[in-house]
């Protein structure tokens, strides 16, 4: 009942028995769209005059060979979970590959949002020449990203056993101030010495320290691997003489950027991590709001954290970098000068990796 020539009846037939005028359309894609899923996946050709061609629905592995039977053409998918991947064997088959982020992609969805006209979206939104494309990330910067991600989660896994320790202890009548030392330190008080706790309660939160131990020492081996990664790698090294970055962030940013000329300039670099200020302008008239804080809220928080540790260093040194902050303190609140300085060591960053030079402070003019 399916077999009537409508795409449904198309994505059912088999490869061998297409027909010759399905062939014909196939040799005409210029752009292929691919809405990924985690099984199926809906993908739409377009002709150089931007006509759909081909629409298609097909298994997530069916793609590649699909794809391998094509002429080299344009193949558009969203920058998510398993794009890269695709992305790298769809390039190997002499592809052209471009990735866009979801947000730019939306806008050009007709009507009701399915599968196919997701697909038909990315095809048209890879087309336009003022679109933005995400770069093709290689097997080791997602390694790198992968081991950021399951880090930050131990830290927060960490932090959570912290906080749930010191409730535990507040509800007994022992108030513990902030700060990891010195909830270490009363807790070595409380279990080590006299016990203070009924018998239960003093197991159970032994019980939570030692899985806070070794949750220190997961993070502690993850930032020895940061650190190693970051001596091995020319442009990490690069990254390391600036002050304020460390391993951490030095691998995190080299992982996420890539190629620094993807950016057109430092700032850009900034916008992307959400270190500028969201514009509301109307009748020409310009307004400033606080940060966009879009991007990656790993490498926005990592940064600042680090302008914060570098802050009172920096703004008492004799350098051009230095008056300037000086200049901020002056007439800014301390926060908002940590985020200025945030998206200034964005800049020098992309300036580092684009130039491939390393940081070299600029004397105060006398």
């Amino acid at each position: 009942p399916f077999m009537d020539g409508s795409p449904l009846s198309e994505a059912l037939l088999p490869y061998g028995s297409r027909s010759f005028e399905e062939g014909a359309r196939v040799m005409d894609i210029s752009v292929l769209g691919i809405d990924l899923g985690k099984n199926s996946c809906s993908v739409v050709g377009l002709d150089a005059a931007g006509k759909v061609v081909v629409r298609r629905r097909m298994r997530r592995e069916t793609v590649i060979t699909y794809a391998a039977s094509l002429p080299a053409c344009v193949m558009a998918m969203e920058a998510c979970c398993g794009a890269h991947h695709m992305g790298r064997a769809l390039a190997r088959q002499g592809h052209a590959v471009r990735l866009m982020s979801p947000e730019y992609v939306r806008p050009y969805v007709k009507a009701q949002k399915n599968d196919d006209r997701d697909a038909e979206a990315i095809a048209e939104a890879a087309t336009r020449p003022t679109m933005r494309f995400v770069e093709l990330k290689t097997e080791e910067q997602l390694d790198m990203q992968t081991l950021h991600r399951v880090r930050d989660r131990l830290v927060g896994d960490r932090t959570s056993l912290m906080n749930q320790i010191r409730s535990l202890l507040l509800e007994r009548g022992y108030i513990v101030p902030q700060g990891r030392a010195k909830l270490a330190a009363r807790l070595s008080e409380m279990l080590d010495g006299e016990p203070v706790l009924g018998a239960r309660i003093h197991r159970l939160i032994s019980d939570m320290r030692l899985r806070w131990i070794a949750l220190d020492e997961r993070i502690a081996d993850l930032d020895a691997e940061f650190t190693e990664a970051a001596r091995s790698d020319e442009r990490t090294r690069r990254l390391l003489t600036v002050p304020g970055i460390g391993a951490l962030n030095a691998t995190a940013l080299v992982a996420a950027v890539g190629d620094a000329r993807t950016f057109g300039r430092g700032r850009d670099l900034a916008a992307w991590l959400g270190l500028v200020p969201r514009q509301a302008t109307t009748g020409g008239k310009p307004r400033l709001l606080g940060i966009t804080k879009r991007g990656s809220r790993y490498l926005r928080k990592n940064l600042i954290q680090g302008a914060r540790s570098s802050l009172p260093t920096m703004s008492k040194s004799d350098t051009r970098l230095g008056a300037w902050l000086r200049g901020l303190l002056s007439r800014s609140h301390p926060n908002t000068v940590v985020v200025a300085l945030a998206a200034k060591m964005a800049r020098i960053v992309w300036a580092l990796l684009r130039h491939e030079r390393t940081y070299e402070p600029v004397a105060q003019a006398a």
